[in-house]
């Protein structure tokens, strides 16, 4: 589908002005992205663990969401969503809806309610085929709770619960990759994704996911200043550069069939988006260069299989 940047401006922000997130995070701006997906006319349901969006957008009475918002716990935004679904499709058949109402369903949820406590909710919802988007906003640690690691959260980073010092340099433990855990769910649609450029990659895929019949997973990145440590300016060059750098590649799994939307030219060392952030300020540090390139080598590694991927189930068609 062709994304119109002038079309896409024109719908109004579904989350309005006045929460009180952080200036310079990234989670904001892409559940904006995302809600511009939205056909105009469309209603939608949505549910957020929780988490810094939920804190920061729903606090009673007052909210920023436009559309029905749904609080649930750490552990069951899934389920909430997933349950709110089914209840519409049983009204639905019972005649007490009318036929031309539409309403969507959207989860949302930080890494930590959904790479881990989440997850067992989420992978139902999404075994099961509810007709629902779940979106994750990845800003790699528990942030709400005082930046503790996560499964998402990068090897050596710095956090309250992975402090670097001499003899633990940060964490040890390599990410988890949820968007192929999710792929592994043979879900219609699956893509990863940022705040990035014209925020044409994040709206398209928003829509896509939206009007996609069946369960469909979103994985966005968002940068977090106080966990990350950087300047709030500098949020969309760090999304920038997690893409540039392959750290955080941008592509989709229609089907199955994997699609990388972009590939950068000049791929850029990955030491160029650590260096802006203070959670791996002890990277730099000298004796420390082998903690790099780990990360670089991981980093290639897992750009090659996706590129592989691509490969493999395109020929496959």
């Amino acid at each position: 589908m062709a994304y119109n940047l002038k079309e896409a401006m024109k719908k109004p922000n579904r989350l309005a002005s006045g929460h009180r997130m952080c200036a310079g995070c990234g989670a904001p701006v892409a559940v904006n992205a995302i809600l511009r997906g939205l056909k105009p006319e469309d209603h939608a349901v949505i549910g957020s663990a929780t988490g810094c969006l939920e804190v920061s957008t729903f606090i009673y009475p007052y909210t920023a969401w436009r559309d029905s918002f749904v609080h649930s716990a750490f552990e069951n935004a899934g389920a909430t969503v997933a349950g709110a679904e089914a209840c519409y499709k049983a009204m639905k058949r019972k005649g007490k809806l009318p036929e031309d109402e539409h309403t969507k369903f959207i989860a949302f949820g930080g890494d930590g309610g959904t790479y881990d406590i989440g997850l067992q909710s989420l992978s139902g919802a999404m075994e099961r085929g509810h007709d629902m988007v779940y979106v994750c906003y990845d800003n790699g640690a528990y942030m709400n709770t005082g930046i503790q690691r996560s499964s998402a959260t990068p090897r050596f980073a710095d956090t309250t619960t992975s402090p670097s010092g001499k003899v633990v340099p940060g964490k040890q433990q390599k990410r988890k990759d949820l968007t192929e855990v999710m792929a592994g769910h043979h879900l219609p649609y699956v893509a990863q994704t940022a705040p990035y450029g014209n925020f044409s990659d994040i709206t398209t895929k928003a829509e896509k996911a939206i009007y996609t019949e069946g369960a469909c997973f979103m994985n966005v990145l968002a940068p977090c200043p106080r966990g990350w440590g950087y300047p709030t300016e500098n949020l969309m060059e760090l999304c920038k550069l997690a893409v540039d750098t392959c750290y955080w590649p941008l592509y989709e799994i229609i089907d199955g069939r994997y699609v990388v939307n972009y590939k950068p030219k000049n791929k850029v060392p990955v030491a160029e988006w650590l260096k802006l952030q203070k959670r791996f300020a002890h990277l730099f540090k000298p004796g420390n260069e082998w903690m790099i390139e780990e990360l670089q080598k991981e980093v290639d590694e897992k750009w090659e299989r996706l590129l592989e991927l691509e490969a493999i189930t395109n020929k496959a068609e």
